[in-house]
C-alpha cells in the first residue's frame, strides 16, 4: 500500500488499516524494525484516519508482497477447481469455449482480498464463495447475458474480499454463496 498521489486526504478503509498494521507486523517479524518502533507504528496505523496520516507510520518500510499471480486455461473443456486449494492474490481463469467453475468455500485464503479475472469466450462459469465472503463484481463486463448474483441479506464479516473483473462473452456468471 503506498500514499495515493492525487489525494493524500482521502479516508483510508478498513482494507487499507488492515493491510498497514499486517505490514508493520510483517517488518518486526522480520527484524527491520524493533519491539518498540512496531508499538508507535501500529498505534499511528490504528488512530489514522486519511492516507496522509498513514503514511509516515510506513515509511522506510519494506514494500507489500503483492502476493501470488496464477493463470488457469483452457482452450475448451473444464476448468474446474474445488475442495481445500489455496486462492492465490491475483487469478486469471481464460477459457474460449468451455466451462468454469470455481468452488471458493473450503477454499484457503492467505490473503485478505483476491481479485479474480475472468476472461470467457463462449461458456457459463460458476463461482461459490465462502459465506462470509463479500463480492464486489462492478469490474466485469458481460456480452450477452448478465451476472446472476444475489448478495445475502446478512453481509459478511471476518471473510475475504472477491473483487471479480474481466469479461463475460457468450455466457453467464453465476455467483452464489455456500450454505455451510
Amino acid at each position: 500500500m503506498t500514499l495515493p498521489q492525487e489525494n493524500p486526504a482521502r479516508p483510508i478503509s478498513d482494507d487499507d488499516r488492515n493491510s498497514a498494521v499486517r505490514r508493520v507486523q510483517e517488518a518486526y517479524a522480520e527484524g527491520h524494525i524493533s519491539h518498540e518502533d512496531m508499538d508507535g507504528r501500529l498505534q499511528q496505523v490504528l488512530t489514522a484516519r486519511t492516507h496522509r496520516e498513514l503514511a509516515p507510520a510506513l515509511a522506510s518500510l519494506p514494500e507489500e508482497d503483492a502476493g501470488t499471480s496464477t493463470t488457469i486455461g483452457a482452450l475448451g473443456g473444464r476448468i474446474k477447481r474445488r475442495g481445500a486449494w489455496k486462492v492465490p492474490r491475483n487469478l486469471k481463469v481464460e477459457s474460449a469455449f468451455g466451462s468454469v467453475s470455481l468452488d471458493l468455500s473450503r477454499a484457503v485464503f492467505e490473503h485478505p482480498a483476491v481479485d479474480i479475472e475472468l476472461q470467457v469466450g463462449t461458456g457459463r462459469a460458476k463461482i461459490t464463495v465462502p459465506r462470509d465472503a463479500t463480492v464486489d463484481a462492478e469490474g466485469l463486463h458481460t456480452g450477452w447475458k448478465d451476472l446472476r448474483y444475489k448478495a445475502p441479506r446478512r453481509s459478511g464479516t471476518g471473510g475475504p474480499r472477491i473483487r471479480i473483473s474481466g469479461t463475460m462473452g457468450f455466457g453467464r456468471l453465476k455467483i452464489r454463496h455456500a450454505r455451510r
